[in-house]
């Protein structure tokens, strides 16, 4: 019998994500290729490398994204404006082709996040098993809808939303026919402060929704990653870049190929180490079992046919006579033969035929 927390699950066409599959790594490049294609090339190579399961880019057309306005919501840190910045880093739909064709050469999936109808359309064009929500999106429902209608798994990040709204994207989805969702937790500022992670929002998506759950990790290391595949995420999206110092918005909250590798390390080390749930001696604890634990022992000599008082009694190491546990059965049995001071008591040692006192 399998105890404990079940995962829910969802399947990109033979991989499944969620129940006791592995944590699904996603490797982010987002725009860290800073609109270089070969550089494109070098993040997928190098997400393979570290042993990512995918990498996920972001596919958009930046006049349909945001307005040309320098005003304080368009504005990119720095003089370069977001529209700028965002036109330097769009890719074309062949450039986007050419990157999912070499991510399929080098054994890793290739996922990207549309931001509008047009590019949702390239993406379901090209194949991709999933369609990736962005945080800033959850509200935008003719997106949702049209993704929805695809019939391919969403992964929905949820990144400054109420409960509500993502109920309110949760239904959309469903109704509109999106078969399976996973729903990303994170907290989208970057870098992300400790105090900003509220990992158990994971457990609250878990309870509420019964769906498989993740995390998108904008936060400096990789604690708040293994603590989220300890509270049962699925799947685990880290930005990722080759160069932390690069110039940019996200290359500071990513992880580099060092980091990035390791992290994938430790994930396995710790699905290892999560077990089945069942509460039972591991294999290497049998020998401690036996060392470790205690006998029945003879207190005093025991002359053949001796009723067995308390007093006669001890419990010592190891525990390859009888358990502690029997002492009051044994307490008013006979022995069948003399059992020396300090032995180990058996059942052979004693009439079993006899009730105790």
């Amino acid at each position: 019998m399998r105890l404990g927390y079940e995962r829910p699950e969802i399947r990109l066409g033979e991989r499944i994500i969620g129940s006791d599959a592995a944590v699904f790594v996603i490797a982010e490049i987002g725009i860290n290729h800073n609109g270089s294609v070969d550089d494109a090339v070098k993040l997928i190579d190098a997400a393979s490398d570290c042993g990512a399961d995918a990498v996920k880019f972001q596919s958009f057309r930046v006049d349909r994204l945001l307005i040309r306005s320098r005003d304080r919501y368009a504005q990119q840190t720095g003089e370069e404006s977001a529209y700028d910045l965002l036109r330097r880093c769009e890719l074309s739909f062949d450039e986007q082709e050419k990157l999912k064709d070499h991510a399929v050469k080098r054994g890793i999936i290739f996922l990207s996040t549309p931001f509008d109808i047009e590019s949702a359309d390239f993406l379901d064009s090209l194949g991709v098993p999933a369609f990736k929500i962005a945080s800033g999106d959850i509200t935008h429902i003719p997106l949702l809808r049209h993704v929805a209608a695809k019939g391919k798994p969403v992964f929905l990040s949820t990144g400054m939303s109420y409960l509500d709204e993502v109920i309110e994207a949760v239904r959309w989805l469903r109704e509109n026919g999106s078969p399976e969702i996973l729903l990303m937790h994170c907290a989208s500022s970057y870098p992300a402060s400790s105090r900003d992670m509220n990992l158990r929002a994971l457990v609250t998506m878990q309870s509420y929704f019964g769906l498989a759950t993740g995390l998108s990790d904008h936060s400096r290391g990789m604690l708040f990653s293994l603590a989220a595949a300890a509270m049962g995420a699925a799947a685990i999206e880290r930005h990722f870049t080759l160069d932390r110092n690069a110039e940019g918005p996200d290359h500071k909250a990513s992880l580099d190929p060092n980091g990035l590798e390791e992290l994938v390390k430790n994930l396995r080390r710790l699905e290892a180490g999560m077990g089945s749930g069942e509460k039972q001696p591991a294999k290497s604890e049998a020998d401690g079992r036996r060392l470790g634990r205690r006998s029945i022992v003879a207190a005093t000599d025991i002359p053949a046919g001796e009723r067995i008082v308390s007093d006669m009694l001890t419990f010592k190491r190891p525990g390859a006579g009888i358990a502690p546990r029997y002492c009051d059965q044994v307490t008013g049995m006979t022995s069948r033969r003399f059992i020396t001071k300090d032995t180990i008591i058996t059942w052979e040692d004693l009439n079993l035929s006899e009730p105790p006192l």
